[in-house]
């Protein structure tokens, strides 16, 4: 009989089961997550994907795609200067936007139960919502690039292939990390909002997207080294164009190092249950 009973009894009362990783629900909650935001594609992947194209075909129309870019001494197309930018660009706005959102429409609808109930740790918790929301920046990157493969006039073969998954994978985590913290920060969604068009918005379009830091008058080049921004765009552009206006290796150091401490205190306030638990 006490055999028998060991073998359906797991475990003692206020005992884990899970003692380890739970993959299991680690995995339900990324792929709901996913198809959360793929659910309706259309606004999630591809109206940034078309916006950000139509980004391109401004500024080259404008400019002129023939015009070229001193960058690090090295003439670049101009087209083919701002292309990996926006790129990158829409991938980190993409990855805030979808984190952000997350846990903040769970507590608007009274449902943030549903996160902090499941028998998921904080870091599992962080490492599904930061996963899907790298996943949606990547697809929207894809989605960008392939429509740039086919634009006239704009060369965007990577070169250094290491470079554009390092600078975008770092940037996609960093603004995905932004986002949950806002998302746990936030009351309402015009709090989100104003991270984006205050915070997030500025910073992505004052990076270096479409001009050469090295133009700009000393003390605003200073202030452009002290965006986090300029390195993801810096380093991913590098991937494609082979030059970069900052150190590639200090920035890609850099972003690793914001990613971690974004990190930390992340799982910090999430275990505390800032601003989520009563």
């Amino acid at each position: 009989m006490d055999s028998q009973t060991s073998k359906w009894v797991q475990a003692d009362p206020g005992v884990p089961v899970i003692r380890n990783v739970n993959w299991g629900g680690l995995k339900t909650l990324y792929v709901k997550e996913v198809r959360r935001f793929f659910k309706v594609q259309l606004q999630t992947i591809w109206a940034p994907a078309v916006t950000t194209m139509l980004f391109l075909a401004i500024f080259t129309v404008a400019l002129g795609s023939r015009r070229e870019v001193n960058l690090a001494g090295t003439g670049v197309a101009f087209a083919d200067f701002i292309a990996p930018g926006l790129i990158v660009m829409g991938m980190i706005q993409n990855s805030f936007a979808n984190s952000s959102f997350s846990l903040l429409i769970g507590k608007i609808q009274g449902t943030i139960v549903d996160y902090l109930m499941p028998p998921l740790s904080t870091m599992e918790l962080i490492s599904a919502l930061i996963g899907a929301a790298v996943s949606r920046a990547i697809l929207v990157g894809l989605a960008v690039w392939g429509a740039m493969l086919l634009w006239p006039g704009v060369h965007v073969m990577p070169q250094h292939l290491w470079a554009v998954i390092w600078f975008g994978l770092m940037g996609s985590v960093m603004l995905g990390f932004l986002g949950l913290l806002t998302s746990m920060w936030a009351e309402k969604f015009d709090h989100a909002a104003a991270v984006t068009n205050f915070v997030v918005a500025p910073l992505s379009l004052l990076s270096g997207t479409f001009y050469s830091i090295d133009a700009l008058a000393p003390a605003f080049r200073t202030i452009s080294h002290a965006n986090p921004f300029f390195y993801v765009i810096s380093g991913f552009r590098y991937g494609f164009v082979g030059a970069a206006d900052s150190p590639v290796l200090f920035g890609a150091g850099l972003l690793l190092a914001i990613n971690i401490a974004l990190g930390a205190l992340t799982y910090v306030l999430l275990k505390r249950g800032w601003r989520i638990r009563s």
